[in-house]
Parts: structure tokens; C-alpha cells; sequence
């Protein structure tokens, strides 16, 4: 019954997120096409622990994860005095929630409103259009670039107009999009400005495989943190499947041989 009931209380959650950030998931949806996200990094431990160092060091300065316990990432394969160690930079104890060290107050003052909780950011930024939350995330945290008309000095292809700074950006370093001029398919006198990629001004720490690689390592996480079971879900989900398949033969020649003296 508690399993059901936490169950019911994320999925909750999860719409209503989804139901807070319909406006925002709008204006991504103006902007380029969703990159695929490497699904496979879900099930990859390293990665995982990659992901949540990142995510520790560079997120949870602004967004909190409220409905996440430090003590959950033992299921990623860490220690208790791991995670002590290299995680939490703060008095939190281990049994905690991932809280920020960000006054709601200085946000709005700075940000213009508070940084959303990153619990269930993957899980509510779907777009059936477009691709699954993951997708979008990775997209996204590749997709700044410099705009120094912005407030923050930043603006993200993925999300025109954000009011997030890049935050990666001593990692990424600083890139400028690529466009090409091409014929509008809707009016042959008149051209267009067609996004053809990214290329890099000013390198970071990071080479830009290195890059979207460790970004693909914290989407990951993300991931993993809207449902830490969702990789006991698929591998149960397939046992279900294989006994459904073997019960169903069983059945079919019981019934067989049950009516085949019946005429």
C-alpha cells in the first residue's frame, strides 16, 4: 500500500508540474529540433554518479530536487560516506531532501521567480511532438549562446528567451549558431535563414564530445531521479511478458486437449 500510495503521490506531482510549465514547454517548442537523448546511460552506473556529481555541483546551487533524498543515490551504486563525501557541501544529513541554498526571495529578486524543482523536470517536459523529456534536456543544456541583449548575457536555441543563464558554460565554453541562407519552400522570390548547427567562439574545459557527453551523463540522472525504478520496471516488465507468452501456450493446449473428446 505505501508503494502504491508514493506511486500515486509522483504521478501527482508529475501533472502538476507538467500543468505549471505548459507555458515554458510552448516556447521550447518554437525553437530547434530536439537531439536524441542516449537512452542506454539510464542503466549505466558510472554514468549515473557522473550525473549526480554534476547535477550537486551545478544545479542544486539554484534548483532543488525536494522530493529526492541523498540516501536514494546508494541505488546508483554509492556508499552512504560516498555520498557524504562528494555530495553534500552543505549540513544536510544523508536521510535529507536535496533542498537549494537559494532564498526563494533572492531568486525572484535576481531570476525574476523561483527556479523549479528538477524531481520530475524529465518526466513533465515531454512533448509527443517533438520527443521525450530527456530528449528536450539534452537539447537544451547544448543549445546556449551568447546574446548580449539578454539580461544574463545568454540566450538557448532550444528555448528562446529563457531567463536561465548557462551555467555549464566553463565547461561548454561559448558557441554562436550557424545558419545558412536558403530558398523558402513557400515562396520562391523570398529566402530564409535555415539553423544549420553550432560552432565553438571560445573552447571551455571540455572539448565538445567531452561535453555532450557528460551533459548526456547528467540527463541521465535527471532521469533517473523522475523514476528510480523505471530500470526494475522494464526488466520486471519483460519476465511479465515471457510469462504471459509461455502461460498462454500452456493454456491453449490444455484447452486443446481438455475439449478433444468433446464432439
Amino acid at each position: 500500500m505505501k508503494k502504491i500510495l508514493s506511486s500515486l503521490r509522483v504521478s501527482l506531482l508529475a501533472a502538476l508540474l507538467g500543468a505549471f510549465t505548459i507555458g515554458p514547454a510552448h516556447a521550447a517548442s518554437d525553437g530547434v529540433p530536439w537531439d536524441k537523448f542516449p537512452t542506454k546511460r539510464v542503466t549505466d552506473l558510472a554514468a549515473l554518479q557522473n550525473g549526480a556529481k554534476l547535477f550537486v555541483n551545478h544545479c542544486l546551487n539554484c534548483h532543488a530536487a525536494a522530493f529526492m533524498r541523498y540516501n536514494r543515490l546508494r541505488d546508483i551504486g554509492l556508499t552512504e560516506q560516498q555520498i557524504k563525501d562528494n555530495l553534500i557541501f552543505t549540513g544536510a544529513k544523508v536521510g535529507d531532501t536535496m533542498q537549494s541554498a537559494l532564498d526563494p526571495k533572492d531568486a525572484k529578486d535576481w531570476f525574476g521567480g523561483v527556479p523549479p524543482d528538477l524531481t520530475l523536470i524529465a518526466r513533465s517536459r515531454a512533448d509527443a511532438g517533438k520527443g521525450s523529456g530527456a530528449d528536450y534536456l539534452y537539447t537544451y543544456l547544448r543549445a546556449y549562446v551568447r546574446d548580449e541583449t539578454k539580461a544574463t548575457g545568454w540566450n538557448n536555441l532550444a528555448f528562446p528567451g529563457v531567463g536561465m543563464p548557462h551555467v555549464l558554460h566553463e565547461l561548454q565554453g561559448t558557441q554562436r549558431a550557424v545558419y545558412a541562407t536558403e530558398a523558402d519552400p513557400h515562396d520562391a522570390k523570398k529566402t530564409v535563414q535555415v539553423f544549420k548547427g553550432y560552432e565553438l567562439a571560445s573552447p571551455g574545459q571540455m572539448t565538445p564530445a567531452q561535453y555532450n557527453e557528460a551533459v548526456a551523463d547528467l540527463v541521465a540522472f535527471l532521469q533517473w531521479m523522475g523514476e528510480p525504478n523505471q530500470t526494475s520496471r522494464v526488466r520486471l516488465g519483460v519476465w511479465v511478458l515471457l510469462f504471459i507468452g509461455v502461460f498462454t501456450l500452456i493454456a491453449w493446449r490444455l484447452n486443446a486437449a481438455y475439449w478433444k473428446d468433446v464432439k
